[in-house]
């Protein structure tokens, strides 16, 4: 666990790979509209759903903000999940960014034997394609683990991008 905090701490300490293209808009807001999917790697089932989230840069090439929220229903319980990411945004050329983020998740179990509400810290990979200034997508893995439990889980989020100057 120290290792993977040590990994993200080193990530915001390192600059980006390319500087920013003459003319290019800065991106203010981004919009994430598509589906997560998520693996129970402590024995449990896989749960597929949709997801939303709003993606704010504070700080351009250093500091990327994601409010993200997941309904992911199965036969037997539905999971709302949120999740709060601090990202570190990589150029990697004019269409291609990579960001590492960490943050708390929190889920809610609505139904099902683990019911009830977790909180748990995530560490996600964001790929995000530009194919247009104003519309890509993306590909998102990320892993949380609860405390106390040890309960830990694999997601993948993926779908459209829209930017908001």
């Amino acid at each position: 666990m120290r290792g993977l905090f040590l990994l993200v701490v080193a990530a915001f300490c390192i600059s980006p790979a390319y500087a920013e293209e003459p003319g290019e808009e800065d991106r203010v807001f981004t919009l994430e509209l598509g589906g997560a999917g998520e693996q129970d790697l402590s024995g449990g089932g896989f749960n597929f759903g949709p997801n939303i989230a709003g993606e704010i840069t504070p700080i351009e090439n250093w500091l990327e903000l994601e409010l993200g929220f997941s309904a992911l229903p199965t036969s037997g319980h539905t999971e709302l999940s949120w999740d709060f990411l601090f990202k570190k945004p990589f150029t990697l050329s004019p269409t291609t960014e990579v960001m590492i983020g960490a943050g708390p998740s929190l889920s809610r179990t609505l139904s099902g034997p683990d019911k009830g509400t977790v909180i748990a810290p995530e560490v996600a990979v964001d790929l995000m394609f530009w194919p247009t200034s104003k519309v890509g997508w993306y590909v998102e893995p990320s892993w949380s683990i609860v405390p106390g439990s040890g309960k830990q889980s694999a997601t993948i989020t993926a779908g459209l991008l829209i930017s908001f100057p």
